[in-house]
């Protein structure tokens, strides 16, 4: 039985660039380029050089001023922890020096990605306040609702670009406005973004910025944090003092190098992507739509591109994710049932608990996720799969 692959919002397969251009780093052998990048002999200087150029290229892929501003991880959860908390702690020594005493407040989004919303518990053990910013019946975070909840002195602020679980695409530009009007710093979860729609960390007015390389066809263990020039940042990893000082660990230069290969590509498909990607999301709303059980989990306006166009949700009434899941499986379709990271939990989506989505249609939520090796019989299969299960 062939696999169907629709789940490319949780992982996706390794691009074919990722793969060729990692190939080399990955032969055994002291004649392959595997040196260690901090090291000052021939293959470690020659790692560096590598490392270098990657970070050059990636700066140019996210539009940022200086290949210096980009650092890298072993994952966006790590680049979404480093941010949040190492600007925080950043502020939080620098008001010190100014005979500010308290931690500061931040603001984050009611839907966030885990990675993001469970920093809530190491901020308050740190001492700062932390407020959340509820979205709208459509799954956005406007400014002036971010606006209605920063106070004097809230230090941070950070809003995802696109979420995970219903595509919603958020005015980064707007949001980033809003907090500097009241002296914070912006941070935005920008993996759902790249690739999916324009991505430019100069037009997100955001200070740092979170990227994944395995969400557009790069390895698994490779992020990258957009840390704008100046911004106060306190590292959360130290040792070694690589990435600048910013992010200690021996990088993975192999990891690096696909991941530079995949981000490139991406960001050069991405108009023909989304338009591709556009066209099965704005069927499979009308098509899931008409069938009786089946209730969107939400009702986008996709002529204004509120919405991402590799993302669909419903909810399927009386029914559980996890026998929908199961049951797809069984077919040879791969689908979700929200955000991967906890698809564990027997609990009902956060995002759709933000939405206020009934909890008992929330536990039949189905996330459809396109990809680059996406192709229209996979969309096919899925369908007369789907319809098989909840008929």
């Amino acid at each position: 039985m062939e696999r169907v692959y629709l789940d490319n919002a949780a992982t996706t397969p390794l691009s074919a660039c990722a793969a060729a251009a990692m190939g080399p780093y990955l032969e055994p052998g002291v004649q392959a380029p595997f040196g260690n990048a901090n090291s000052l002999h021939t293959a470690g200087r020659e790692a560096f050089s590598v490392l270098e150029d990657c970070r050059v290229r990636v700066a140019r892929a996210l539009s940022a001023r200086r290949p210096d501003e980009v650092i890298f991880t072993s994952g966006a959860t790590e680049a979404d922890n480093a941010a949040v908390i190492g600007i925080a702690l950043a502020e939080r020594e620098r008001r010190a020096l100014q005979g500010r005493h308290e931690a500061g407040h931040v603001v984050l989004s009611r839907i966030e990605h885990d990675a993001v919303l469970h920093c809530e518990g190491p901020l308050k053990r740190l001492g700062f306040a932390v407020d959340f910013v509820e979205c709208d019946a459509s799954g956005h975070v406007s400014a002036e609702a971010l606006a209605a909840v920063m106070r004097d002195d809230t230090v941070l602020a950070s809003v995802m670009a696109v979420n995970n679980e219903i595509g919603s695409v958020m005015d980064t530009a707007a949001l980033a406005h809003a907090a500097h009007e009241r002296k914070a710093l912006f941070h935005v979860d920008a993996v759902q973004a790249l690739g999916k729609v324009p991505v430019d960390v100069q037009r997100f007015g955001a200070d740092a910025a979170s990227f994944s390389a395995h969400k557009v066809g790069g390895p698994k263990g490779v992020g990258v944090l957009y840390l704008k020039a100046r911004t106060p940042f306190s590292p959360l990893l130290v040792g070694g003092g690589q990435e600048g000082g910013l992010r200690s660990g021996t990088q993975n230069v192999a990891g690096i190098v696909g991941a530079t290969a995949a981000i490139e590509h991406a960001v050069a498909e991405q108009p023909a992507f989304s338009s591709r990607a556009a066209a099965w999301r704005d069927e499979l709303y009308e098509r899931l739509g008409a069938l009786p059980r089946v209730v969107a989990a939400v009702a986008p306006d996709r002529a204004q591109g509120a919405y991402a166009p590799h993302i669909v949700s419903v909810c399927v009434r009386g029914m559980e994710s996890q026998s929908i899941i199961l049951q797809l499986d069984m077919r040879g379709i791969c689908v979700s049932g929200g955000s991967a990271c906890s698809s564990q939990s027997l609990d009902p989506s956060h995002v759709l608990a933000a939405l206020q989505v009934p909890r008992n249609l929330a536990q039949g939520l189905i996330r459809v996720s396109f990809g680059e090796y996406t192709r229209r019989c996979d969309i096919d299969a899925f369908l007369a799969a789907f319809e098989e299960v909840v008929a």
